[in-house]
Order: C-alpha cells, then sequence, then structure tokens
C-alpha cells in the first residue's frame, strides 16, 4: 500500500524516538515511509525530498531534527502538505530547548505543528487524525482509540487509596 505518511529525521540517531511514529501509525492501519533526511547534510536531497511529496502520494510528514532543528521548518517551506515537526533532545542540543524553539518559532506562511519533546508518538496521532478527516475507517479507529484512553483513566480511578 501506498505510503501516506513520510517520517524523515536529521539523523539516525532520531530513530530511536522516531520510530514511536511508525509504532502509531501501524497500529493505526496508516501506511508509513521512513528515512533520514538532513536540512544540513543533505540540503538537496531534503529539497527532492519535500518537493516530490505530495506526487508520491504523502498526506503528512513528520520531521524530527535535534540541535538546531531547521529540517521541519525548511521541509515546510517547500511543500504543501502539512507538517508535524518533532524537537529531539540531542547529543548536541540545549536541554532540547533549542529545538524546540527553532521547530515552534516559525514565520507566518510557514506553520509547522509542533509535539513536545521526543513526542513522536503525539506526532503520530496527529497525523492519524489528520488523514481521518478523510477516512471514516481510520477515523473509527482514532475514536476507539480515544475511548481506550478514557477507560484507562476511569480504571486508574479504581487503584487510588481510599481517603476517609
Amino acid at each position: 500500500m501506498q505510503a501516506q505518511v513520510g517520517i524523515i529525521m536529521g539523523s539516525a540517531s532520531d530513530l530511536n524516538i522516531m520510530k514511536e511514529a511508525a509504532d502509531v501509525l501501524k497500529k493505526f492501519g496508516v501506511p508509513y515511509e521512513i528515512s533520514i533526511v538532513s536540512a544540513h547534510r543533505t540540503p538537496e536531497r531534503m529539497f527532492e525530498y519535500a518537493k516530490g511529496a505530495v506526487n508520491k502520494g504523502l498526506k503528512v510528514i513528520i520531521a524530527g531534527a535535534g540541535g538546531a532543528a531547521h529540517l521541519p521548518g525548511m521541509v515546510a517551506s517547500l511543500t504543501p502538505l502539512p507538517v508535524i515537526g518533532v524537537p529531539v533532545k540531542s547529543s548536541n542540543s540545549i536541554d532540547g530547548w533549542d529545538s524546540l524553539l527553532s521547530i515552534v518559532q516559525m514565520p507566518n506562511g510557514v506553520p509547522v505543528a509542533t509535539v513536545a519533546l521526543n513526542a513522536a508518538q503525539n506526532a503520530g496521532i496527529l497525523a492519524a487524525q489528520i488523514i481521518a478527516t478523510h477516512d471514516k475507517s481510520l477515523l473509527e479507529k482514532i475514536q476507539q482509540f480515544k475511548e481506550e484512553l478514557k477507560e484507562k483513566v476511569m480504571k486508574s480511578l479504581g487503584d487510588l487509596p481510599k481517603t476517609a
């Protein structure tokens, strides 16, 4: 099946975090592709990937990056598709703050939806929700997922110690 979500990251060291987005998409049955596309080390590859994403049939791009974290914003500047940025706390980051601020502080006209630091799982959920706006079957899976989250919280209420 043709990929609907592209998951890209600046380096292989980000894979540990970014695979969580892939795991979520797999759970929802959303086809995806995953690759390394560095804004700084392979800029031509980044341009090619971003500009060709629509023609490949992608609907959403999830871009994870640490440090200066230019990948999500640069990709968003080159594609009409929604881009979800995942700031990654990397070995060269300032506790992840540099990555978060680089991704979230985009200029008007070039939006990047940004999730929390290392929150690739939320990026996967958000990508699935975007696609579900035009896919009733996927929407039902997401509704079931949300119901399971609610049930988990409600069940945990019974585990709390009783007070007098």
